[in-house]
């Protein structure tokens, strides 16, 4: 241990006191202001560039195709679709799930095997309760 090591030591501990943990403070401080910067910008620039009507009356108008809609154009969907939505996320995560199992699979032997088919078993629980309470049927 060098002169300078040995004066920056601390007398209790031994351990040498490093100007890195000051440097890794003022990373986790300038990322910090990076993203609290770039949450006001992004929402100032939305802010500046929204549709806001602006003097004209049929500016601010949705339109299908050119024509006026009819009724409420800010209407709510069917409790279903957001199920379909849901369940779609969970098997699309699924199928992620067992290509990666499959490109490793010569790795895992046994006991991935055994894993697998634990989680497949598991979704298949799920779906199956889904589609006896009729959550896959469209109504």
């Amino acid at each position: 241990m060098d002169v300078a090591a040995q004066q920056r030591a601390s007398p209790a501990t031994g351990a040498v006191w490093s100007e890195d943990r000051l440097t890794g403070i003022w990373y986790i401080v300038g990322f910090a202001i990076a993203a609290v910067s770039f949450t006001f910008l992004t929402f100032g620039a939305a802010w500046l560039l929204s549709h806001r009507n602006r003097g004209d009356v049929h500016k601010g108008l949705p339109y299908e195709s050119g024509i006026d809609t009819f009724g409420d154009t800010h209407g709510r969907f069917g409790l279903s679709f957001y199920i379909y939505a849901l369940l779609f996320v969970a098997f699309d995560i699924e199928v992620i799930f067992i290509y990666l199992w499959a490109v490793v699979f010569r790795d895992i032997l046994l006991g991935g095997f055994v894993s697998m088919l634990v989680f497949v078993g598991i979704l298949l629980v799920g779906l199956a309760y889904a589609w006896r309470k009729g959550v896959l049927t469209w109504r």
